[in-house]
């Protein structure tokens, strides 16, 4: 009873410190758990205070973070102690997950949860999945991300645990970011600086707000908010806030157009990350001072050139996707392993009743029943697995779909403002025109003009005609709206491919203008009018050429942007140019004729050492949290799926070409 009760009285004190907040790296916390580190007198102390500076060296000593992880472990697991286990391996976790090792964080985040869930602990429960969270934004997979983030905001709801729902509210806003829901990350970080009175907690708020206003341009505001955050007293601010204050306040200066001071700032958030280890903060850093030196000194441009694609292959290379898939694997195996062992208890118990009495018989039975319900519960466990495994993948293609639905919403908004203005002009004048007429008729006979009357009749009829006619097109544009953002039901229509090009076309390109007004592009198109309708499933087709659409311009747009950066006495006449073109080739009648779409730019052209990895699922050369690396991919499987081929054709530097074959 005295140790229970002692072990609670230590809970309350660590969580008075703030016990383990990822934000946190003040020495003082340190010292004071070193110092009851001496005065423990449990065993249960000791493996929470070990656990606890494992957190607190994380950011400042990864060697001596990683030791008092393995003795936190190691005392936990000699005395039993679950409490304590559970927040060894979240320490593990977190400590990983800070270097950037996310198969690792992965497996000790799960065992952590897994632990958690055993023994009903609430608040290592919440941190677990927080660190899940935070592992998988960081492996651009918003979809698990964002599902982990909201379990835990549901157990912190009530809890601060010592600050980590503000680490929560953060994941779940980056992530909001990252899938471009700016309107709900800003009403999720307002919220939050509304309500918090911690400076060490402000600190990281204001970067985030800082970074959430430069994405939507407003850009006085973010610079008061990032100036605020650097300037916060370093007692009351620490490392970790101060490198994203800075990188964020880099790639302001950078919107602006302010080179000097993107790279001052850019360079204090890279010494603040390699002072600290902190490989994330290294990685985004050093690339953005390798952008930032190309056009300005070419040695440091590939000094941090090299710095940047050494760490990216530390964070995200051949060895950690193994390492990824080592770790389903072994799930997978001990998933089987479990199964193996059911069916043999079963084959042992069926022997062992061939062989006994009644009353062995009788306990035979039990121990079935018993194995059975094991068994129904394996089997419910993996077909649970297997469907959130599909229904994850199932979301990650939804996303990516409504992510295509996001870019076409501004196109939509111009197409349709056309007809609708229409629509209200007729209106309006139609009104008019009856009023005239009611006045027309209300004159006594001999005074009424009946030519007069038939003109207005007639004119009324005429703009009803087009009012109809606009409202119609009003209407196509929002069907084909609709019929892009549902799941696909599968069922091959007659469609001219002609006309699903162009309208794919001009909205991809007003999507793109409504978020850059400076941007222009000169379009050309040339269609084979002798193709006609052809039998294909329209939205998914749609799809395919709006992803192809949207990379040509965002290539063009990267090459005009770097062009723009020239000195003027080199001649910048660089002019961006999307061409699409149809053909029809084969057979002119019949079967074995087929069409071929292309779409290309005068962009800068793919490597050719890539040229083979578009297609793969997840790849991508588009910066963090601007691709998911699913677009090229379910383009080609869709145009598998409709019996035709995608290939690509490019000269780095100068052009891209995709070139669409689909059976007639």
């Amino acid at each position: 009873m005295k140790k229970i009760i002692l072990f609670i009285v230590f809970i309350f004190f660590l969580n008075s410190f703030g016990y383990g907040q990822k934000n946190n790296t003040s020495s003082y916390q340190t010292i004071d758990l070193k110092q009851e580190l001496e005065k423990a007198g449990t065993d249960t102390s000791r493996a929470l205070i070990w656990a606890g500076l494992s957190y607190e060296y994380a950011y400042s000593d990864f060697d001596s973070s990683l030791l008092y992880a393995e003795k936190a472990l190691k005392l936990s697991e000699k005395i039993d102690f679950a409490r304590g286990k559970a927040n060894a391996l979240i320490g593990f976790g977190n400590l990983y997950l800070r270097q950037g090792n996310y198969p690792e964080a992965l497996q000790y985040a799960f065992k952590a949860l897994e632990l958690s869930e055993k023994f009903h602990f609430k608040r290592e429960k919440a941190i677990s999945l927080l660190e899940l969270g935070y592992t998988y934004q960081d492996l651009s997979d918003y979809t698990l991300s964002l599902a982990f983030s909201l379990k835990a905001r549901a157990l912190f709801k009530g809890n601060s645990w010592g600050g980590y729902n503000v680490e929560n509210e953060i994941a779940i806003t980056n992530t909001y970011m990252a899938t471009n829901k700016k309107d709900s990350a800003l009403l999720c970080m307002q919220n939050l600086y509304n309500d918090t009175q911690n400076k060490k907690t402000l600190a990281i708020i204001l970067e985030v707000l800082g970074n959430i206003h430069t994405s939507l341009g407003n850009y006085t505001t973010a610079k008061e908010y990032l100036q605020r955050a650097i300037s916060i007293d370093t007692k009351d601010n620490d490392l970790y806030s101060l490198i994203w204050a800075n990188n964020s306040t880099a790639k302001l200066y950078k919107a602006l157009n302010q080179p000097d001071s993107t790279i001052y700032y850019a360079i204090k958030g890279q010494t603040l990350a390699e002072n600290i280890q902190l490989n994330e903060g290294i990685l985004i850093n050093s690339l953005l001072l390798a952008t930032e030196f190309e056009t300005r000194d070419v040695a440091k441009a590939l000094y941090y050139r090299k710095i940047y694609e050494a760490m990216y292959i530390k964070m995200y290379g051949q060895d950690k996707i193994i390492a990824l898939q080592k770790t389903l694997a072994e799930q997978q195996e001990r998933e089987r392993q479990a199964t193996e062992n059911i069916k043999a208890n079963e084959i042992r118990l069926k022997q062992f009743g061939f062989t006994g009495g009644v009353a062995i018989l009788l306990l035979a039975a039990l121990l079935l029943y018993r194995n059975n319900r094991l068994k129904q519960k394996a089997n419910k466990v993996l077909e649970k697995t297997l469907r959130d495994l599909k229904d994850t993948q199932s979301q990650l293609i939804q996303s990516e779909k409504m992510a295509s639905l996001g870019e076409l919403t501004a196109g939509i908004a111009h197409e349709i403002q056309n007809p609708l203005n229409f629509v209200n002009n007729f209106s309006e004048v139609n009104t008019e025109l009856i009023e005239e007429l009611k006045c027309e008729k209300l004159k006594v006979n001999n005074e009424r003009d009946e030519q007069l009357e038939n003109e207005l009749l007639n004119d009324i009829a005429e703009n009803s005609k087009k009012i109809n006619h606009h409202g119609k097109r009003a209407e196509a544009i929002v069907k084909g709206m609709l019929q892009h953002s549902r799941t696909s039901s599968r069922q091959k229509e007659l469609t001219s491919i002609n006309a699903l090009a162009d309208e794919y076309l001009r909205l991809s390109y007003h999507g793109l203008r409504a978020k850059d007004k400076s941007f222009n592009v000169v379009l050309q198109t040339d269609f084979d009018e002798s193709i006609g309708n052809i039998n294909i499933i329209p939205q998914d087709i749609g799809r395919v050429l709006l992803n192809l659409y949207n990379n040509a311009f965002y290539a063009v747009n990267e090459k005009q942007k770097a062009e723009s950066l020239k000195p003027k006495a080199e001649g910048n006449t660089y002019e961006p140019v999307v061409t699409v073109t149809t053909q029809r080739t084969g057979a002119p009648l019949g079967d074995g004729g087929k069409v071929l779409i292309s779409v290309k730019d005068n962009g800068n052209g793919i490597p050719q050492k890539i040229v083979d990895k578009i297609f793969q699922p997840f790849f991508t050369t588009k910066p963090t949290g601007q691709g998911t690396g699913l677009g090229l991919s379910l383009c080609y499987d869709i145009i598998k799926a409709h019996g035709g081929e995608i290939k690509v054709e490019t000269k780095e530097g100068e052009r891209t070409v995709f070139i669409m074959q689909l059976p007639i």
